[in-house]
């Protein structure tokens, strides 16, 4: 028996119904099964006007998600794929700013627990804040406040 096929709307809603997607993003999950007839724009814009799709909720949704792992640099460059732009970007960046070295120190005792015991071992941990994303201003200060605590 032929399996039934879900409207463009109904895959919208479980994808939404499962988490928050951006506009761009749900475009893309649904122009793989849209018809010539369908119009993907017009369903986004119906789901925006129904207050079930929010690139803003979708904004904070992956800041969350994010923020405990990542630095700034990291999570605006995913926003920046997934189409948030402008206004949106320079608050979410401006909010991000305040806890970004609180948050790079964190991430540090999770992964080493104990100061460096030399240069090649600090440039090591280093690094790896950097490839999270953390801006050197947050891993200096983080790295400051780690050998602060170890005195």
């Amino acid at each position: 028996m032929a399996k039934l096929q879900m409207s463009l709307k109904a895959r919208a809603l479980k994808y939404l119904s499962a988490r928050e997607h951006s506009r761009l993003e749900l475009a893309r999950k649904l122009a793989r099964y849209a018809q010539e007839t369908d119009d993907i724009d017009a369903l986004l814009d119906a789901l925006e006007a129904a207050k079930l799709l929010s690139q803003s909720r979708f904004s904070e949704s992956l800041v969350h998600r994010r923020a405990a792992r990542f630095g700034n640099s990291r999570i605006l460059s995913e926003l920046q794929s997934h189409g948030i732009e402008g206004d949106a970007l320079d608050d979410i960046k401006a909010s991000l700013a305040q806890d970004e070295t609180a948050r790079a120190r964190e991430v540090w005792k999770k992964k080493f627990r104990q100061a460096p015991a030399d240069a090649a071992e600090r440039a090591k941990q280093m690094r790896f804040l950097q490839q999270r994303g953390f801006s050197m201003r947050a891993i200096q200060g983080a790295m400051r406040a780690i050998d602060q605590s170890e005195d």
